[in-house]
């Protein structure tokens, strides 16, 4: 990968493959954080308040991270939060279980739906193949990552193309009712910080940003990298409201409609890649935390580790997935988007941006005793 992509568009790629799964992958988020609320009201909710919120606060976290060097999430919130740093682990830990789950029963969905597989087969190939990529480390993490990333940028464009082609007028019709819902924004605000949540989880990424101009475009361009796939399947699902509200995967439902088996097969393999992603980011993230402990204790990881922390978490995460996706998403998610707005959010753009002017002006009065000297 060139430089450029690395400073300036990898973050991006790495944080939409951490949340595409738990974020819209199936369809399902989408509906209960913006559709709805209205196809118009939806769309209103991802243009503004979410994608704007996970902008500006990518901005604010690569900065600190930049100027900190916290390249993991325990050591950035022992920056931010100081002692009641474990306070996000607690929260991240919920997250990725519950994210898990979410990831778990929609990979045995998927295959059982699509091809007729048991429904334990998409649960143990997606934890055969976390496993292997965590066992990998970060470079092999990155590659994957940006490289499915593209693909599935070409997949959901596809999509996009053909339900237009499809259901152009129903799409028009339901945008053109100008149906907005009360509560699009608070919805919206809250799917912002649902994601966000995750921006730790992928710092990682964020290694190769040396200036503060390179963090904020990188930060700046996380949203509409994140969302824009999401736009586009949203636009695709609104041809098929109200009734596709009631669906558990809509994603499928409009692949039926489309009506091309092979296509479906391609679609879903190429959303089988993500659940790998969003399940592989998440566990990395566990990793690398695990891994500064035994950096600062000047000892080495044992490569054993990661494969087993992935095994541990996704057995966790299969247990909770037997309460179905819809009440995981609509119970589980509303509850953590409020808790992470306290906990990362607002403690980021107060504390963490004094604590970033702080460093700024102790560094230009060190510069400025040194020029008299």
């Amino acid at each position: 990968m060139t430089s450029w992509f690395r400073r300036y568009l990898l973050p991006g790629f790495v944080f939409q493959s951490i949340i595409i799964a738990g974020g819209y992958g199936t369809g399902r988020e989408l509906v209960e954080f913006f559709l709805r609320f209205g196809p118009l009201g939806g769309l209103l909710g991802m243009l503004l308040p979410s994608m704007l919120l996970v902008s500006l606060t990518s901005m604010a976290s690569f900065e600190f991270v930049r100027v900190f060097g916290t390249y993991d999430y325990r050591t950035f919130f022992q920056r931010l939060l100081g002692r009641g740093w474990f306070i996000y682990e607690i929260g991240f830990l919920c997250a990725v279980l519950l994210i898990l789950a979410v990831i778990g029963s929609a990979a045995g969905t998927f295959l059982l739906e699509t091809f007729g597989l048991p429904y334990w087969v998409g649960v143990v190939g997606l934890l055969v193949t976390i496993g292997f990529l965590v066992f990998r480390g970060t470079g092999t993490i990155e590659r994957f990552f940006s490289g499915w990333s593209f693909l599935l940028y070409g997949v959901y464009i596809v999509f996009f193309a053909w339900a237009i082609s499809r259901f152009g007028g129903s799409i028009g019709a339901a945008l053109g009712s100008g149906e907005v819902r009360e509560g699009w924004a608070l919805s919206g605000f809250r799917y912002g910080v649902l994601q966000l949540s995750l921006v730790p989880a992928m710092l990682f990424a964020t290694r190769h940003i040396r200036r503060r101009r390179e963090a904020l475009w990188a930060g700046a361009l996380t949203g509409p990298i994140a969302m824009i796939p999401a736009i586009l399947f949203f636009v695709a699902m609104s041809g098929q409201y109200p009734g596709i509200l009631d669906r558990p995967v809509p994603a499928n439902h409009l692949l039926e409609l489309l009506g091309s088996r092979g296509f479906q097969i391609a679609f879903q393999v190429v959303l089988f890649g993500t659940l790998i992603e969003s399940g592989t980011g998440l566990i990395h993230a566990f990793n690398e935390r695990i891994d500064g402990v035994f950096a600062a204790r000047k000892a080495h990881m044992p490569a054993a580790v990661r494969p087993a922390v992935a095994v541990i978490l996704l057995l966790l995460a299969s247990a909770l997935s037997r309460f179905g996706i819809i009440d995981l998403i609509a119970t589980g998610f509303g509850a953590l988007s409020w808790a992470f707005l306290f906990i990362f959010v607002l403690p980021l753009l107060t504390l963490g941006m004094y604590r970033l002017r702080k460093r700024a002006s102790a560094a230009r009065g060190g510069s400025a005793g040194g020029g008299d000297g």
